[in-house]
């Protein structure tokens, strides 16, 4: 411990560092292996910890699979609500994907579909989370479109900005890269989709 570091800052460290560890323990294990294959006794084993220990941070397993999951709607929403001029939401949700893409080569959409999307036991929590994306997108939507009626034109142009978020992550989608053989053409091809999906989607941009 640094000697200008108080107690109360190295013991709230040292929680950080233990909620990272098991956090990184469970996205590999249910990554490699799928949700349901995976016990919290082998978490708590993967990350060096009793699973007592593990349960003073997270409530259930399930609580782990969706730990991060408001990360990604509050980095849409950031997009959409301070995007430049001239940029549309579609735009600015499709480059926020593209660069989310970029950034882990690829690489992540097998392995959320072996770990989280394909869970049957996960689906429910799944739908309740992408309904609060929406909810979130409708009101930041609602605050930039002027005139009578925004609100219901909020709440559709979210629903389709979280259509085309959702279907990044769909099965059809991962049936069509992962027919690539290299990171690279599956990233490319993953980019290409988004391209795609904000295309099939901009008629709305007229609408704020």
């Amino acid at each position: 411990m640094s000697d200008d570091e108080p107690p109360g800052g190295l013991r709230e460290r040292k929680k950080r560092q233990t909620r990272a560890a098991i956090l990184a323990a469970a996205a590999r294990l249910f990554e490699a292996r799928g949700y349901e294959h995976v016990t919290v006794a082998e978490i708590a084993d993967a990350a060096s910890i009793s699973v007592k220990t593990l349960f003073t941070y997270f409530r259930s397993k399930e609580d782990l699979a969706f730990a991060d999951e408001y990360q990604l709607r509050d980095q849409l929403v950031a997009a959409v609500g301070v995007r430049p001029a001239g940029q549309t939401p579609t735009q600015a949700v499709a480059a926020t994907l593209d660069r989310l893409v970029v950034a882990e080569g690829g690489t992540g959409l097998e392995g959320y579909h072996r770990g989280y999307g394909a869970s049957p036991a996960l689906q429910s929590r799944l739908r309740r989370m992408w309904e609060s994306y929406e909810d979130a997108l409708t009101d930041v939507l609602a605050d930039q479109m002027p005139g009578a009626g925004a609100a219901p034109r909020a709440r559709l142009a979210a629903t389709m900005l979280v259509a085309m978020v959702r279907s990044v992550t769909s099965a059809e989608v991962l049936a069509e890269v992962r027919d690539h053989r290299s990171a690279a053409a599956r990233q490319d091809a993953l980019r290409a989709w988004i391209s795609t999906a904000a295309t099939m989607v901009s008629c709305l941009d007229g609408a704020d």
